[in-house]
């Protein structure tokens, strides 16, 4: 006959299974990645020593300030992330804990990753050279742009490359730099007519630009309140839609005249 347990030994005993339940999931890998701020470049500059415009078949103008994209760094596909890495980062404003799967497509492995990032980066090189070139009214038979930027890959490059090939060719159109000395940081896809696209890690986007020195952010007009939300001190918000749109807040930024959109 089974003796009747006193409550604290009951409390005990039922302890264990939540005890056992916490202690694997501690030491068992999540279905996160954690992401922190990554590099950023200068697309009017080298990086790795290469340029990473290059024009030919027009003539280009020596350029001053920066124009710099902007990344995240994010655990690979492969990485164990454990509940004490999500912790830790839940509490930092430096980082940020996103679903696997919204970083990386299930199921694919890294060098499936490594490719479909580069197809997009492509992708986006070329709609940002048929956006800049469209926007100045030059064909691509009369101009040929090379876009090399090393180790990044996706989409969200886009914007800045466009802002890039046209400070490049034609500043801000009447003789001035569309940066007017400053140090411009970005992001946002772009397809070829113009139109600039949200792209996710915003907020970590811009602690990489005001790390590196930027006093002025390009942001998706859509993604405002995430860029928004851990905003660093100094680094101005500058919402954008289009390419047009873009470069007429540059130019309102340079000449101290006309409106500039804010979030």
């Amino acid at each position: 006959m089974l003796s009747r347990l006193s409550r604290p030994q009951a409390l005990a005993v039922c302890a264990l299974p939540v005890v056992a339940l916490l202690a694997t999931a501690a030491f068992a890998p999540l279905p996160f990645s954690v992401a922190q701020p990554g590099m950023t470049a200068n697309v009017l500059g080298r990086n790795q020593g290469t340029p990473v415009i290059t024009v030919s078949g027009a003539e280009t103008r020596r350029t001053s300030g920066q124009l710099r994209m902007t990344t995240i760094e994010a655990t690979g596909p492969d990485a164990e992330v454990r509940l004490g890495d999500v912790v830790d980062s839940w509490f930092r404003t430096d980082r940020a804990v996103l679903p696997r799967d919204s970083v990386y497509p299930s199921g694919d492995t890294v060098k499936e990753i490594e490719q479909h990032n580069e197809a997009q980066m492509r992708q986006s090189q070329d709609a940002a050279t048929q956006a800049a070139l469209k926007y100045l009214g030059l064909g691509a038979g009369q101009v040929k742009v090379t876009l090399k930027l090393a180790d990044v890959g996706g989409p969200s490059a886009g914007l800045l490359f466009s802002l890039g090939i046209v400070d490049k060719l034609d500043g801000d159109g009447s003789g001035g730099d569309l940066t007017g000395g400053r140090v411009i940081a970005g992001t946002g896809t772009i397809d070829a007519a113009g139109k600039v696209g949200a792209v996710g890690g915003v907020a970590l986007k811009t602690q990489a630009a005001r790390r590196d020195g930027a006093t002025v952010f390009l942001v998706p007009k859509a993604e405002c309140a995430d860029a928004e939300a851990e905003l660093p001190k100094g680094l101005r918000l500058v919402p954008v839609t289009t390419l047009k749109g873009a470069v007429d807040s540059l130019v309102a930024l340079e000449k101290g005249k006309g409106s500039v959109p804010s979030c």
